[in-house]
């Protein structure tokens, strides 16, 4: 027979896929779930803790628990979509651009686009969050050479994704080159956009996308919320 929290985990784990308790929400107070399975706090706590365990919920100091779901797989191979790679459930995703800039590339950005120093590159900048049953997941933050997309920016913003921006701007097809990844604490800002708590651990990637003939079509970094987002590399 199964201990007394462990069936009020199981009972909260249903109300969590069932929507009553849908990702993002406030699970209720440790009194007010005692008060409702008609047992004491320390059982409560107990039972929350192990949904901690397992990934479902993140306790959040000052604020509650909040409910995070299993994280979702998020595919890393040859082509790398977002929209696409996430869970096969990529309609479910959103996109909000928080800045779209043109401008010279940066020294280091010269390197990873491989291009000479003496040859002026400017890129399109992309700054946003990606959102999942809109709870954001990630920051992303993607530079485009304009040479190869000079309407990158429009077709962003009128499309909502990179994958659909580039086809729009005449590039069906890309291949991931390279995805380096570490991990990081959220910082302030970050933590604002994420809907997390500063300190939180998130998950970096920094990645180049390429064209069939070599040259560079995308640098970028993406910022992913360690609770929600599980990397599956191909």
């Amino acid at each position: 027979m199964a201990f007394r929290w462990q069936q009020i985990a199981d009972t909260i784990t249903s109300m969590i896929a069932n929507g009553s308790y849908p990702r993002g929400s406030r699970l209720p107070t440790e009194a007010a779930l005692a008060d409702s399975f008609g047992v004491n706090r320390h059982t409560v706590r107990r039972a929350v803790a192990a949904l901690r365990d397992t990934g479902l919920v993140q306790p959040r100091q000052g604020a509650g628990v909040f409910v995070t779901g299993q994280p979702r797989t998020y595919r890393l191979g040859t082509r790398t979509r977002f929209s696409q790679n996430i869970d096969g459930r990529g309609s479910q995703m959103t996109m909000t651009l928080l800045s779209l800039i043109n401008r010279r590339a940066s020294d280091s950005e010269y390197d990873r686009f491989e291009v000479d120093r003496p040859k002026t590159l400017q890129v399109t900048v992309a700054f946003g969050i990606r959102s999942l049953e809109q709870e954001p997941v990630s920051l992303f933050y993607s530079r485009i050479p304009t040479v190869i997309a000079p309407e990158f920016g429009a077709a962003l913003d009128e499309h909502g994704s990179i994958t659909r921006a580039l086809r729009a701007c005449g590039i069906p097809d890309y291949i991931r080159k390279s995805t380096s990844l570490m991990a990081v604490v959220a910082d302030a800002a970050q933590a604002r956009h994420l809907h997390c708590q500063p300190g939180d651990p998130l998950l970096r990637s920094d990645s180049v996308d390429a064209l069939a003939d070599g040259r560079i079509v995308e640098v970028g970094t993406s910022w992913f919320r360690g609770d929600s987002i599980r990397l599956l590399v191909d």
